[in-house]
């Protein structure tokens, strides 16, 4: 059957339709990884139903912003960014970029940097300078990227 545990990690769901949301759960609740694929439209249920979701009109546009863009933020993005670093910040307020990610993912499966037009977390979070302070390799960590708030925006 499709939801015999052992047999593969993951399962895609592409549609747009709400029908799919308890297949979807029932596909993890057997300890499998669900990636969803649909429209815009596809509703919220279902996305949420899903470990990772992607919209495919994101498929379709050109991930590069023009570079004269103002800093990226939508209604909820500022408060999403900063849920992340709070909750993947050290002791001393740093946050590594990928546990930023990971908390997106867990926290909003819908999340995905191409939807406010980047082809990379690291460079939507660049862009959002007016509120966070990037720290590349820091500690001697090379490659690691982290983020903290800026004093001014906590307050």
């Amino acid at each position: 059957t499709c939801c015999t545990p052992g047999r593969r990690t993951a399962s895609a769901v592409v549609s747009s339709d709400s029908d799919f949301t308890g297949l979807t759960q029932r596909i993890r609740e057997d300890g499998l990884t669900v990636y969803g694929f649909g429209e815009e439209k596809t509703p919220a249920p279902f996305r949420a139903a899903c470990n990772k979701f992607v919209f495919v009109e994101i498929l379709k546009r050109s991930p590069t912003p023009e570079p004269d863009k103002p800093t990226v933020t939508g209604p909820a993005l500022r408060p999403l960014l900063r849920k992340a670093v709070e909750a993947a910040a050290k002791d001393d307020g740093w946050a590594p970029l990928s546990g930023i990610g990971n908390f997106l993912q867990k926290n909003d499966p819908t999340f995905d940097s191409r939807n406010y037009g980047f082809k990379k977390l690291s460079e939507l979070i660049r862009r959002q300078d007016v509120y966070l302070e990037i720290g590349d390799e820091r500690k001697g960590e090379v490659g690691v990227v982290y983020v903290r708030l800026k004093q001014k925006a906590m307050k």
